[in-house]
């Protein structure tokens, strides 16, 4: 319930923030928080993910694209998601999640979004974990949102083509469609 509650604070705090363009890197703050916690008393790796959430939703209202696809019946999804973890962050840290999108291909559109906070050296932003994240777009009456449409929709240029690392791990872990088979073998 308490990400509920993150998530319409942010809500209501992206409406006071700068506007962003769809290539800037959106800086969402954020609080370790007793509920983030698990028995180690370090941010639970599972809270990570919903924390990321979080940002990627202010960044949607903060570029303007929340609302188009409020307008069109559509909405994101995230098909895949990886995290690397380098520090841990402890309670009450404070700590920013820098979001921004790497580009797409035909299917999905492709972010990376990292946990940083100041480096005890210098102050200088240091990366505590990373995120990446592949996620689709459908359509509330069903089927899924093509590239195209997205990309004339949200009048963006010069975000396709991704990283190839990226591109084969997108390949590497997707599952197959919702209407094949997926039969749960072990080998």
């Amino acid at each position: 319930m308490h990400m509920f509650f993150r998530t319409m604070l942010h809500f209501v705090l992206a409406r006071f923030r700068s506007r962003l363009g769809h290539g800037d890197v959106a800086r969402t703050n954020f609080i370790t928080l007793p509920t983030d916690l698990d028995i180690l008393n370090h941010m639970n790796n599972g809270v990570y993910f919903s924390i990321m959430d979080v940002a990627r939703f202010e960044m949607l209202v903060r570029n303007g694209v929340w609302q188009l696809m409020k307008e069109r019946g559509w909405y994101p999804v995230v098909a895949s998601e990886t995290m690397t973890f380098r520090k841990s962050l402890n309670p009450w840290d404070r700590f920013t999640i820098e979001s921004r999108i790497v580009g797409h291909d035909d299917k999905a559109v492709y972010m990376e979004q990292r946990f940083v906070r100041p480096s005890a050296a210098d102050g200088s932003p240091e990366i505590y974990a990373t995120g990446h994240i592949r996620a689709r777009f459908l359509r509330k009456s069903g089927g899924t949102v093509p590239m195209s449409e997205l990309v004339e929709a949200f009048g963006v240029d010069g975000f396709d083509g991704i990283p190839e690392w990226i591109e084969r791990w997108g390949d590497d872990v997707a599952l197959p469609a919702t209407r094949a088979a997926a039969p749960s073998i072990w080998k």
